[in-house]
Parts: C-alpha cells; structure tokens; sequence
C-alpha cells in the first residue's frame, strides 16, 4: 500500500470518529491543527510548483513535513496524538530517502526515491494538510 492511500485511510478514520462524536475535538486540537496544516502547507507547494523544483529540494520539504508533524506529535495526546503518529509512520519511508548519489561511499542504508514516491508523499501530505484544516475549522 503506497503512502498516499495509508494517509487517505486515516484521515478517513478521523473524519468517521470526529462525525460519530467519538473524537470530540477540543480548542487545542482545532488550535494545533491550524498550526500543523500551516506548516504542511508552507513545506508542500502545488504539484507542479513542487514537480519543477530539483530533487534534494523536494526532499528538504518532505522532511520538514516530518518535522512539523514530530513537533505537533510532541504537543498533544489522545487521538490527536493517535492520529499523528499514524500519519508520521505513514511517511516514515522518506526517513530513508537521499536525493543525491553516494559517489562509491557509504549511504547508511539510505535510497534514491522514485519519482512517483515523491509524487506520492507529496500527495499524501496535500491530504493530510486538508484534513487538518478542516479538523481545524470542525463546527462544535
């Protein structure tokens, strides 16, 4: 299962709680969502504004995502939390990516995503950058 279709299952759990009143969101949910969606969306341009930019760049913005996400994990708990580290291990996969070639060293383990990996993050965290916008402006 690629990464786009993990992060579309759990924003589709999250909306199923949040409308069954499981999740019942609080400010600081809504507040870090804004937060989080903001950070997403400041690190991912449009696909075609990120398709265009080299390689090492879209990775650098991919790993901001992580980053992001890692300091809204540690802000939170509950489902919120729950939610997160899901999403986090979805994209866990660029963790191990480099974009540049390893010139006979060592890559620790490290590989050369794919040009549809890249397409396929970047996707899933446009994805998951709606959903926290919504999660964000959820009625009462």
């Amino acid at each position: 299962m690629d990464t786009r279709r993990i992060v579309a299952l759990l924003v589709e759990e999250a909306e199923q709680l949040i409308q069954d009143q499981v999740w019942k969101l609080e400010p600081d949910d809504r507040a870090l969502a804004l937060e989080a969606a903001t950070g997403l969306r400041d690190a991912i341009r449009p696909a075609d504004a990120q398709e265009a930019l080299p390689q090492v760049d879209r990775l650098a913005h991919l790993r901001e995502t992580l980053a992001v996400l890692a300091i809204a994990l540690a802000r939170t708990h509950g489902r919120m939390a729950w939610f997160l580290s899901g999403v986090l291990h979805a994209l866990e996969p660029v963790l191990r990516w480099r974009a540049l070639p390893a010139d006979g060293g060592g890559t620790f383990g490290t590989v050369l995503p794919t040009p549809e990996e890249y397409v396929e993050a970047e996707d899933a965290v446009r994805r998951l950058q709606d959903a926290l916008a919504k999660i964000a402006t959820e009625p009462h």
